[in-house]
Parts: structure tokens; C-alpha cells; sequence
């Protein structure tokens, strides 16, 4: 699979941590951008969080985060890892969380 690199594009946007807590929420300013690249045009761009999907499941290969690519329209899955997971969500991107059915 290929890897695609994931980074914020505005600085600050790292979720704040307590010692002992999870994630404190933090305000996420509506500029917050996104770098991607598409691994079938091999095309490099940024993207608001509202272009992502973040998909968190019981398993790393339940847990992915989607985009639809600006420049050839291709849909991209890639598998997230935490800190990606981190990345995401903390600057605002919609997730959904997977269920196992038992």
C-alpha cells in the first residue's frame, strides 16, 4: 500500500494533553489545513478538514481516513495510525466510530 503523508498545514494545531488524561479539546480555528497527496495522480495539495473522513474501528485495518482527490477525482482510503488519528481529530476532522455486530 502506498503511503501517503498527512501533516497540518497551520502550526498549533496539536491537541493540548494533561499528564494522566486524554485529549483536552481545544478550538479549532476554520483555517486548519491539511497536506495529502493522491497515489494514483501522484498529485500533492491541501485540504480543509471538512474533505476528510476519519474512520476509527477495533482494528488498524478497520482504521482508515478518506478524500476524494482534487485533481483526478479518485477516492482515497489509507489506514490511519494514532498519530494520524491525533492529527485529525484534533484539527476538526469528522470521524465516525466503527462497530464490531456480535
Amino acid at each position: 500500500m502506498n503511503r501517503t503523508l498527512l501533516f497540518p498545514a497551520a502550526a498549533g494545531t496539536r491537541p493540548a494533553s494533561l499528564p494522566g488524561a486524554g485529549p483536552v479539546p481545544v478550538p479549532v480555528p476554520a483555517a486548519v489545513r491539511f497536506r495529502a497527496a493522491c497515489p494514483d495522480c501522484r498529485g500533492r495539495f491541501e485540504l480543509a478538514a471538512a474533505a476528510l473522513r476519519l474512520a476509527i474501528g477495533a482494528t488498524s485495518r478497520t482504521t482508515f481516513y478518506t478524500f476524494t482527490c482534487p485533481e483526478c477525482g479518485a477516492s482515497v482510503r489509507k489506514p490511519a495510525g494514532e498519530r494520524i488519528i491525533e492529527l485529525l481529530t484534533g484539527g476538526g476532522v469528522r470521524t465516525l466510530r466503527l462497530h464490531t455486530a456480535r
